[in-house]
């Protein structure tokens, strides 16, 4: 049975304890939040490549992005973000940076 924080000791080193948790916790919400949008950045630059590298390889023209919108919504129903206009947004962020490695890593 644990026992109850009436001691002024126990008090601090409790409190010691929870600032030394939210200390912990706040850099590690940090560098989470900074992966997920470094990894959300490669993948439309990636969906940028994949999109535009087809435009070119068959002669498709932007034509192919609302049904390509439209399709990935009924696919993915839960998943936002891909909308006609973000991939058209996403083919250009590639073909603003295609040579810039540094996005992928």
């Amino acid at each position: 049975m644990t026992k109850p924080l009436t001691k002024k000791s126990n008090l601090a080193h409790y409190s010691q304890l929870l600032d030394e948790i939210k200390n912990r916790i706040r850099p590690g919400q940090t560098r989470a939040m900074w992966a997920a949008n470094s990894e959300m950045i490669a993948t439309y630059w990636d969906v940028g490549q994949m999109i535009s590298k087809r435009q070119e390889r068959e002669g498709w023209g932007s034509g192919v992005l609302p049904r390509l919108a439209k399709d990935l919504h009924n696919g993915l129903p839960k998943v936002k973000g891909f909308s006609v206009r973000n991939l058209s947004f996403m083919v250009q962020f590639y073909k603003e940076y295609q040579q810039d490695s540094s996005i992928m890593l």
